[in-house]
């Protein structure tokens, strides 16, 4: 298990390091860059524009690596995905920017954008499901809350290399080529995370299911028609979570530098701070998980979220350091307290037939929900000189949508992942 969740880990921070640096770089120089005939408001909102069209591609992710993953195995999705989004990400680095190019620049980010998105849309599936059909039962949120923590490390790769570069080069290197160089580092991290996975196994029910023949020959057809209500659920569910994280890390990034002033290296070092917090705090939060049930963590985590978007905004407009960490750390460790259960929650949710689709697809579609639209939305409701309340209004919003969808899913704790069928027919 410790293996296991090392690789799980390692490979999750690389693929989310792959897209949280391109949400950092389009917070801070996208805009300029690729679309320097607009306004620097709407060239912010036309970066955000690309960085939402990762979120779009991540459900056909899900469903074409979902698809292999309940057909051939977790095993392979862990590797395929992970290859899609490296190679994605170090071309990203590569393109030249609309002054050199011209309108051909944005359309090849646009595409570029849309490959992670696919790359990462299976990654979650994979890692996930790796883990939780391996873990011990009493201890199953526990072992695969460690996938739950590369997106943390992911995030502090990916800001401290930005930090890093931004502090040591002028403004004018950094948007000259400085920006780059965390796409190019993606390279070498992709090759680190695929020696990982060399050593792993497949899953003990992935191989009761390809033993008794009773693999689904078309999961995303049993998904949509025996599992539909549930992946709309799953998906209204965690949207909050999307939008909470991402409010903290793209869009608030955008406006503490733009509207507020406040230097990219402060800002960075706030959301970076209250980032590892909530990494450090991911076990724990399973761990009461595996006590107390998840969806009660769930509930808990959506009703503090709601509680807590107009202090983190007025939080954040004060420009100061230290309440700004105090708002996001806050905004964070209500997301990760749902977060955190999530990687065993929805794995108990679906059959190991259609495991892969359906937990993969439910998870993605939150991103659209919550994580595409909410720098932009987030974006445009900031007018005004006092602090963008429309911002806070519209996270709490999200917040209580989730919250009605978690009331309505089913407790899975202490009941075990479903076996095969052909297995419960035997017992």
């Amino acid at each position: 298990m410790v293996r296991l969740a090392a690789a799980s880990l390692a490979g999750t921070a690389v693929e989310f390091y792959d897209f949280f640096v391109y949400g950092t770089a389009a917070a801070l120089v996208l805009g300029p860059l690729f679309f320097p005939t607009f306004s620097p408001v709407a060239g912010t909102l036309a970066a955000f524009g690309t960085f939402a069209i990762g979120f779009l591609s991540r459900p056909l992710g899900s469903v074409i690596f979902g698809h292999i993953g309940d057909r051939y195995g977790r095993r392979p999705v862990m590797f395929a995905s992970l290859v899609l989004t490296g190679a994605a990400t170090v071309a990203v680095g590569c393109v030249p920017s609309y002054e050199t190019l011209g309108v051909a620049a944005p359309v090849l980010l646009l595409v570029l954008r849309f490959l992670q998105g696919l790359g990462l849309g299976g990654e979650w599936g994979g890692a996930v499901l790796l883990t939780a059909e391996h873990a011990p039962e009493r201890r199953r949120a526990l072992w695969a809350s460690f996938p739950q923590i590369g997106p943390a490390v992911g995030f502090l790769l990916a800001n401290g290399v930005m930090l890093a570069l931004s502090a040591g080069l002028s403004d004018a290197q950094f948007r000259e080529w400085g920006w780059r160089v965390p796409f190019w580092a993606a390279g070498l991290l992709a090759a680190g995370g695929l020696l990982l996975r060399t050593s792993l196994t497949e899953t003990p029910q992935f191989r009761e299911l390809a033993e008794t023949g009773t693999r689904a020959s078309a999961p995303l057809v049993e998904v949509a028609r025996g599992h539909w209500r549930l992946v709309l659920l799953t998906a209204g569910a965690l949207a909050v979570g999307y939008a909470v994280f991402y409010a903290v890390s793209t869009w608030a990034l955008a406006y503490g530098t733009e509207r507020l002033g406040v230097s990219r290296t402060v800002m960075l070092v706030c959301i970076m701070a209250a980032v590892a917090v909530k990494g450090v705090a991911t076990p724990f939060a399973a761990m009461l998980g595996d006590r107390y049930g998840r969806r009660p963590l769930c509930l808990a985590g959506c009703a503090a979220a709601a509680l807590w978007m107009f202090p983190m905004v007025s939080l954040l407009h004060t420009g100061r350091p230290l309440l700004m960490f105090l708002g996001f750390t806050g905004a964070l460790l209500a997301f990760i307290t749902m977060f955190a259960v999530v990687a065993a929650y929805l794995p108990e949710l679906y059959e190991p037939r259609v495991r892969c689709t359906g937990a993969a697809v439910g998870y993605n579609l939150a991103g659209v929900l919550g994580g595409a639209l909410t720098p932009i939305v987030a974006t445009a409701a900031a007018g005004g000189s006092g602090p963008p309340w429309g911002v806070a209004a519209y996270l709490t919003g999200i917040a209580l949508l989730s919250l009605g969808c978690f009331a309505l899913l089913p407790e899975t704790l202490p009941k075990p992942v479903a076996r095969p069928a052909m297995e419960s027919a035997t017992a």
